[in-house]
C-alpha cells in the first residue's frame, strides 16, 4: 500500500499503478488479462482448476487525485500535485491481498474474478470495464471503501442504499449586456442566475418526501467581464445527488423547470444539461447476508449505516448488471 501510495496516478493514467498491480498477479502464477488501457482482470480458478462458467467478482479501483499532499509521512506521494486521498491505494493493497489469501487457500467453489478498475473518480471507470467485459459470467459482485469518520477495525454492512446517485447540472443562462449606468435597457444575467439559486434551496425542502434524502447544490457561477457592464450571460454548475430513481427523475425534471422559468420570468432564457451520473449504490439482501456472515467470521462487528450517505461510486454500474455488497471498512 505504501509503494502505491508514493506512486499515484490520476484517472485514465494508472499506467505504472496497473503494471506493478500485473507484475504482483504473475509473480502469484496467474494471469491478468488488461482491459481499457490502464485496467485489468484476473480470474482465481475453482476447486476442479476452472476459471469457466459462472464467478464472483470482486472489484478494487486504481486512481489517484489532483491533490497537493502536505502530510509528510515517509511513504507521501512522490507526484507532484497527485495523491491518493480517497483510499484507492489502500483498495488496491487489498485487493491484491485477498488475492493472495485466496491463493494460498482451499480453492473456492466458484472461480473469483479480481476486477482492478482505472476512473473510479471521474464515474467512468466502471462503465468501460462493463462495457469490455469484466462481467462476463459474472453472478455477484463485491467491492468496499475506506472510511475515516468509523474507528478501525469498523465494517458497515448495510441492506439497500449505501451510496447517493449523482448527476452534474450545468445551467447557461442569457441575458442582455449592456452598460452598468443603464440597466433598464438590460437583462441582468447575474440577478437571473442569483434567482435561480434562491429558487433552488426551497426544491428538496418543498418538492422531495422529507424521508428521502436529496441534495441540490450549485457550486460554481461564472458571469461577468467587468465591473461596469451589466452580463449578459451566466453559467451555473452544481451537483444532485440522492437515494431513490424516483426522487432522481423528479429533481432532474424541476431543476431544468425552476431554472426556465425564473430566468424567463426575469426576461431572460436558460438551457440546462445534465451529465451522465451514477445510480445509487443498493446492496442486495442475499449478498449482504453473506457479507455479514463474513464479518462475523474473521471476529469483526458488523453495523449498520447510522446516517444517509449521499456521496457517489461508480461501483453502482456493476449492481445495474448483477447483484452484489458495498462494503465500508473503518
Amino acid at each position: 500500500r505504501r509503494h502505491l501510495h508514493e506512486h499515484p496516478e490520476l484517472s485514465w493514467q494508472e499506467h505504472q499503478t496497473a503494471a506493478y498491480v500485473r507484475r504482483q498477479i504473475i509473480a502469484l502464477g496467474l494471469s491478468p488479462r488488461d482491459l481499457c488501457t490502464t485496467g485489468l482482470i484476473c480470474d482465481v480458478p475453482d476447486a476442479s482448476g476452472s476459471t469457466a462458467g459462472p464467478k464472483i467478482a470482486i472489484r478494487a479501483d486504481l486512481d489517484a487525485l489532483p491533490i497537493q499532499e502536505a502530510t509528510a509521512l515517509p511513504f507521501a506521494s512522490q507526484s507532484p500535485g497527485i495523491m491518493h486521498a480517497c483510499g484507492h491505494d489502500g483498495h488496491t493493497a487489498m485487493g491484491l491481498g485477498a488475492l493472495r489469501l485466496l491463493i494460498a487457500g482451499e480453492a473456492p467453489p466458484l472461480p473469483v474474478r479480481f476486477i482492478f478498475q482505472p476512473a473510479e473518480e471521474l464515474a467512468t471507470g466502471s462503465a468501460a470495464m462493463i462495457k469490455a467485459g469484466a462481467l462476463e459470467d459474472v453472478v455477484a459482485v463485491f467491492g468496499g471503501h475506506l472510511d475515516n469518520r468509523y474507528p478501525c477495525g469498523t465494517f458497515i454492512v448495510h441492506e439497500g442504499c449505501v451510496n447517493a446517485s449523482t448527476d452534474t447540472v450545468r445551467i447557461e443562462v442569457q441575458g442582455k449586456a449592456g452598460h452598468a449606468a443603464r440597466p433598464h435597457q438590460c437583462v441582468d444575467a447575474v440577478v437571473l442566475a442569483s434567482s435561480i439559486v434562491m429558487q433552488l434551496q426551497t426544491l428538496v425542502a418543498r418538492t422531495v418526501d422529507p424521508g428521502r434524502p436529496a441534495v441540490v447544490t450549485i457550486g460554481r457561477l461564472q458571469a461577468g467581464t467587468a465591473y461596469n457592464v451589466v452580463a449578459g450571460n451566466a453559467v451555473l454548475e452544481g451537483t444532485i445527488r440522492c437515494t431513490d430513481a424516483d426522487t432522481r427523475a423528479l429533481l432532474l425534471d424541476r431543476v431544468a423547470a425552476i431554472a426556465t422559468g425564473t430566468a424567463t420570468t426575469l426576461g431572460g432564457s436558460a438551457r440546462t444539461t445534465f451529465s451522465d451520473g451514477v445510480p445509487p449504490v443498493i446492496n442486495s439482501p442475499r449478498w449482504t447476508a453473506v457479507a455479514r456472515e463474513a464479518v462475523l467470521a474473521v471476529g469483526g462487528q458488523p453495523q449498520p449505516l447510522p446516517t444517509a450517505n449521499l456521496g457517489a461510486e461508480d461501483f453502482a454500474n456493476y449492481l445495474q448488471h448483477v447483484p452484489g455488497f458495498f462494503v465500508r471498512y473503518g
